[in-house]
């Protein structure tokens, strides 16, 4: 019942993707905005959040949409995240109200094909935390063969997967995929933790890499 209801969460959410989105920004809900880092003093790249795993036919890369993460990024890769999460706002908004959640946890998870027809499964993509599991309750993918399930070498796709409570990201946590276990996001903290600190260095004496833009009214 549960692979059946997501499968039908991916497909009707394809059928939504011409549709003209929301303006308004992703709630963090993650606590007020005084908790967390100032946008635009980061210095991290996407690869620095990315937890990754791979089989002889797949490569999975997972990376938490949590601002209290995302903030830590150089201002291009941190709008680059944000505008996804916005552009896609009203699928993010329908599964989460179908499945009773008001904030979710979200991620970017790409499939990459690391041989040819290489097959892949996009429901079995879990998160481990506290011997916790934590299924998806739906997927909105954003790239056009995402459900034909079959890469060739070099190709990808990516969707943004949807979790029942938000990235666990200040604790230690794995993401598992037809059972390969990717490392653990423990061994980032140190290095989230210490930019953490020099972006609120940054903040109190520079100007940011770019203004960020107008909450939308």
């Amino acid at each position: 019942m549960k692979t059946t209801r997501t499968l039908l969460v991916i497909v009707a959410l394809l059928g939504l993707a011409g549709a003209p989105m929301s303006a308004a920004v992703q709630s963090d809900g993650q606590g007020g905005a005084s908790d967390l880092p100032v946008a635009g003093y980061g210095s991290l790249n996407q690869s620095d959040l990315a937890l990754q795993g791979n089989n002889d036919e797949i490569e999975v890369r997972f990376v938490p949409l949590d601002e209290r993460v995302t903030r830590l990024l150089r201002w291009d890769a941190y709008s680059s995240l944000r505008s996804l999460v916005q552009s896609h706002k009203r699928q993010i908004d329908s599964v989460a109200s179908g499945s009773g959640i008001s904030n979710p946890g979200l991620a970017l998870v790409t499939f990459f094909g690391r041989r040819a027809a290489a097959r892949y499964d996009p429901q079995v993509v879990t998160v481990q935390v506290r011997n916790r599991v934590f299924r998806p309750l739906g997927i909105v993918p954003f790239t056009p063969r995402f459900t034909s399930q079959q890469l060739d070498v070099r190709q990808s796709v990516s969707a943004i997967y949807l979790f029942e409570e938000t990235m666990p990201v200040t604790d230690a946590f794995t993401v598992a995929y037809a059972g390969v276990t990717s490392t653990d996001w423990s061994q980032k903290r140190t290095m989230l933790d210490r930019e953490r600190a020099r972006v609120a260095g940054r903040s109190r004496v520079q100007r940011p890499d770019t203004l960020p833009p107008a909450e939308p009214r």
